[in-house]
């Protein structure tokens, strides 16, 4: 019975042994495979295709851009897995860049295009223009833009920037965005998003 007492105790301590071995083995291959996701993406490129409208001479581009490319470039690459965990409970959100630019590179902002006296036209940009985003989801959702971020250039760059913020977005979802132009007075223009934003 001591014998019978023994074999068994031996027998799961191999078996408890052999299992953690298991279980380091795969979690070692699941660190590896987000390993060589970010690689992929910090080396092939990020950005999904641009969308370009142009309307009397002003040019219009929306591109998606990964939450991935914001969170490596903030936190770097040295800790992925800390970056795809904080990825994973950020994943419903899409982060679009918006791009306006003039044919003959003028700033934008002045009064012959927006109507507006510069100072206005600053603030319209960077507080009420959030307000002209929306998409529309594959599943025929409609999401108001949450944020968005005015990157001021000071007349250095020839074009003006922002980053859209939109919530609650299945990563799946194929999207469009809808630009109702209440600044320049374009109407409304629609970028279709028919790709996934990034195949990682």
């Amino acid at each position: 019975m001591r014998d019978l007492i023994r074999i068994v105790f031996i027998s799961g301590i191999i078996l408890i042994f052999f299992s953690c071995k298991k279980d380091n083995n795969s979690l070692s291959q699941s660190d590896s495979a987000i390993r060589y996701r970010y690689f992929n993406l910090q080396n092939q490129g990020w950005k999904s295709k641009n969308h370009l409208q142009t309307v009397d001479n002003i040019s219009f581009t929306a591109t998606e851009v990964p939450i991935q490319y914001y969170l490596l470039k903030d936190l770097g690459n040295t800790d992925v897995i800390k970056v795809d965990s904080i990825y994973e409970e950020n994943k419903r959100e899409r982060v679009i860049e918006f791009v306006f630019e003039e044919k003959d590179q003028k700033d934008l902002l002045q009064e012959e295009f927006t109507h507006l006296n510069y100072k206005n036209a600053v603030e319209y940009m960077s507080f009420k223009i959030q307000n002209d985003f929306k998409i529309v989801t594959s599943a025929k959702d409609t999401i108001n833009c949450t944020g968005a971020i005015f990157e001021r250039s000071f007349k250095i760059a020839p074009y003006n920037k922002l980053l859209l913020f939109f919530s609650n977005v299945t990563p799946e979802d194929k999207v469009q965005l809808i630009y109702q132009d209440n600044l320049f007075k374009k109407g409304t223009l629609k970028f279709r998003f028919k790709e996934p934003i990034l195949n990682l």
